[in-house]
């Protein structure tokens, strides 16, 4: 049954757009180098970050090894400034931004998405013995965000929450953030809940995560707009590593669970 949801959901992404594919050359140009230059946050554990010998590691590089295995090419680790992301992208300096990459309605007007493979959320995470558990309690608290992040963007949607804070600080990376909430420098962070789940298992820190979230989202990788044929062969990847047990492997390693989503899509295509 798995073998057969598989190649149905397969075939529902490649028909529509089979002519495309073979036309734009982006998968031609990644196996003609042999690499897939892989664009991260270096700061963003558990997806992609830095571990204490100095090793970039995380769920979304160790998925990024097992689809270029698939497609027969070396991955290449190349930390990024993420407020840059696209311009690094369309500069060809980088294949991909690929960690823990949120698909949004405005970014698709940008970058080729592929199928989203896991679920987060942005929640706010503040000291363990701190006064606040509402949204409502924080209204006149300063509150710290990764730039050019999609927590930005769902803060900027909470009009009324953002306009209570006094004070909103932005910082190049979600582990800077929480050092300074530990500090005491700001008094909640916004950011993703995997991120935050896996700091706050892994580090020496006393906080919490209120229950209130601020929005739900979908990680996806991004490809340079119009790049259909890289885009497909990566979703055929995906979809592979997902009924054969490996993707379920990796989860398994950075979350005890597998967390992944693709295996719920393919259902609701057989469902549909």
């Amino acid at each position: 049954m798995k073998k057969l949801l598989y190649c149905l959901l397969v075939l529902l992404m490649i028909l529509p757009m089979g002519v495309h594919a073979e036309d734009d050359g982006s998968l031609q140009y990644i196996l003609g180098k042999n690499e897939l230059i892989m664009g991260f946050d270096p700061g963003f554990p558990p997806m992609g970050f830095q571990d204490e010998d100095g090793n970039y590691v995380g769920f979304d590089i160790d998925l990024a090894v097992a689809v270029c295995d698939i497609l027969g090419v070396d991955l290449v680790l190349q930390p990024i400034d993420w407020a840059a992301k696209e311009l690094e992208l369309n500069a060809k300096n980088i294949d991909c931004i690929w960690n823990g990459f949120t698909k949004t309605e405005e970014r698709a007007q940008a970058v080729n998405f592929s199928m989203t493979y896991m679920a987060n959320e942005q929640v706010l995470v503040v000291k363990a013995d701190s006064p606040y558990q509402t949204l409502a309690d924080l209204a006149g608290a300063r509150l710290g965000v990764q730039a050019s992040s999609s927590a930005i963007d769902a803060l900027n949607a909470a009009e009324d929450f953002k306009a209570s804070l006094s004070e909103v600080s932005e910082f190049d990376m979600n582990t800077i953030l929480l050092l300074d909430l530990d500090k005491g420098g700001v008094d909640v962070a916004l950011l993703d809940v995997i991120v935050a789940g896996f700091y706050m298992a892994n580090e020496a820190v006393d906080f919490r995560v209120l229950e209130e979230a601020l929005a739900p989202e979908e990680f996806a990788i991004g490809f340079r707009k119009g790049e259909t044929a890289l885009t497909e062969a990566v979703n055929e990847a995906l979809i592979e590593l997902a009924f054969n047990g490996v993707m379920e492997e990796i989860s398994i390693e950075w979350f005890t669970a597998d967390i992944t989503t693709i295996t719920e899509q393919v259902a609701l295509a057989e469902g549909n």
